[in-house]
């Protein structure tokens, strides 16, 4: 039994052990000490005064003391001058006496005096431990401190740090989401393209259908730009690629065909078109030249 107590004792001790010294600084430790050297330091001091005190006390009686060993002195001398014997023996008696009490004073003095100097060395030696130990406790409070610092430093850039390390989890959090939301973003358009997906809005449409789209444009526009030509009655350009060797001879007899009032028909157009050209242009120059000095204004 005795021994499951004992055991029952370590664990706690332990425990208590661990728990006071996750909870201990040993700057506040230092100083607590300091601050305990410099209490004693005090009461030594205290110590020091008080025996200097019963020190004087004591030398003080003496003199009062040797005062009255000389006035009985005096005494035994007068008494025996006036021839009373008897007083000047009295007298004598009672200076014995205090010549014996101001001896036990003398050495009480002499042994406070000892006293005094052994608490004096003692103070001045405590005073130098203590001026030690604050240059010591001041010292290792600095590199304590300097120590602590560099810890959370690597702390900080090596991760460990709960702070950096919930903002790194958050870092990489974006970082997974962004990539995932671009690698769906990209399988959508790759289905859309390969039409595995239909557009439900209609406006989607894949390279084949846009190429399609682009070719029947431009299908279109050449068409009524040759519909255009042959109604102003321009011949074609010599340089178009586009026009076959079995569609010249239709252009040439579809050009004989027609008749010469609407040849002049298609020239007197083609002459109106011209003017109109020329006059818009003549309009627009003086406007540029209107235009110009303001920007060069600007």
């Amino acid at each position: 039994m005795a021994s499951i107590i004992d055991r029952i004792k370590l664990i706690f001790s332990a425990k208590a052990n661990k728990i006071l010294d996750a909870h201990e600084d040993p700057r506040e430790t230092l100083d607590y000490s300091y601050q305990k050297q410099q209490e004693l330091l005090q009461r030594v001091r205290r110590g020091v005064a008080d025996v200097a005190t019963s020190r004087k006390r004591v030398e003080l009686q003496i003199s009062q003391m040797q005062g009255q060993v000389d006035k009985f002195t005096t005494a035994a001398q007068q008494a025996l001058s006036a021839g009373r014997e008897d007083l000047a023996r009295e007298a004598l008696t009672r200076k014995s006496g205090l010549q014996q009490q101001v001896a036990d004073l003398t050495s009480q003095r002499d042994q406070l005096a000892g006293e005094e100097d052994k608490l004096v060395q003692a103070s001045t030696q405590l005073q130098a431990r203590v001026d030690a130990f604050r240059t010591q406790k001041e010292t290792i409070k600095a590199t304590y401190s300097a120590a602590q610092a560099q810890v959370q430093v690597n702390d900080a850039f090596s991760g460990l740090s709960d702070e950096l390390g919930d903002v790194g989890q958050a870092v990489q959090r974006a970082q997974d989401q962004t990539q995932q939301m671009q690698a769906r973003a990209s399988a959508v358009d790759e289905l859309l393209s390969s039409g595995a997906l239909d557009d439900p809005t209609g406006t989607y449409k894949d390279d084949i259908t846009r190429q399609l789209d682009s070719m029947a444009s431009q299908s279109a526009v050449e068409s009524e730009l040759a519909s255009m030509k042959a109604q102003l009655g321009i011949a074609p350009a010599a340089a178009a690629p586009a026009i076959d060797a079995a569609a010249q001879p239709a252009a040439a007899a579809a050009a004989e065909v027609v008749p010469p009032a609407e040849t002049e028909a298609a020239s007197d157009a083609a002459s109106k078109v011209e003017d109109e050209i020329i006059a818009a242009e003549a309009d627009a120059a003086p406007a540029d030249s209107d235009e110009s000095p303001s920007t060069d204004d600007k």
